[in-house]
């Protein structure tokens, strides 16, 4: 069945890991979780599961191999990754214009610990005309998925920008879930940061 055919939205995950990470020791994306896999390859293989598409951003002289990327993961360089995110999240979106997708998931690096579900159910609201976002016990989180349509102006971003703008500047055009799913809070800042949120993770919630 083609993707016309079944109206399955195409989605382009942008895995952004182009950051320094100076409050963490050492480099934040090579840290072990529980389970074994490193926080960038865990982030990978969640965006793969969920999205069509999936590209891993890095610095220019990042070593894919030493950071364990796999070979079907598209390689993005962001040449002024230093500057911020904005630049990083410009860097990638650019390298995806050419492409057929219908919106693009923008996910961190350093969040694991999102549910499946979840990020089936963002890639289901892709659309190239909205933004799609989650949230959590009132607190926006992530990945946002954003249209073609509003593409131009991720484009334009600076220093630490993010998506965030273009949200608040469009709340006509985002579409929320609303999801019993920490997941989309927890990142790792820093290593205490990230000790905590795998103790939340593989502590059962009591209802």
């Amino acid at each position: 069945m083609s993707r016309i055919d079944s109206q399955i939205p195409e989605v382009f995950a942008l895995v952004l890991a182009a950051g320094r990470s100076r409050r963490f020791a050492g480099d934040k994306r090579q840290a072990l979780l529980p389970c074994g896999r490193t926080l960038l390859t865990a982030s990978l293989e969640n965006a793969q599961n969920a999205f069509g598409k999936t590209a891993v951003v890095l610095r220019p002289d990042d070593q894919a191999d030493a950071l364990g990327i796999a070979s079907n993961v598209t390689i993005i360089r962001s040449e002024h990754a230093e500057l911020g995110m904005g630049h990083s999240l410009a860097s990638a979106v650019a390298a995806v214009m050419d492409s057929s997708a219908d919106a693009v998931a923008i996910v961190l690096a350093d969040m694991p610990w999102i549910q499946p579900q979840t990020l089936h159910d963002l890639a289901g609201m892709a659309d190239p005309q909205r933004i799609a976002l989650p949230m959590h016990e009132g607190q926006r989180g992530h990945p946002v998925i954003i249209g073609r349509h509003f593409w131009p102006a991720l484009l334009k971003l600076e220093g630490d920008q993010g998506a965030k703008a273009l949200i608040i500047d469009n709340p006509e055009a985002c579409d929320v879930l609303h999801c019993d799913d920490p997941g989309i809070l927890r990142d790792a800042d820093t290593p205490s940061a990230l000790a905590e949120a795998c103790r939340q993770h593989l502590t059962p919630r009591r209802d």
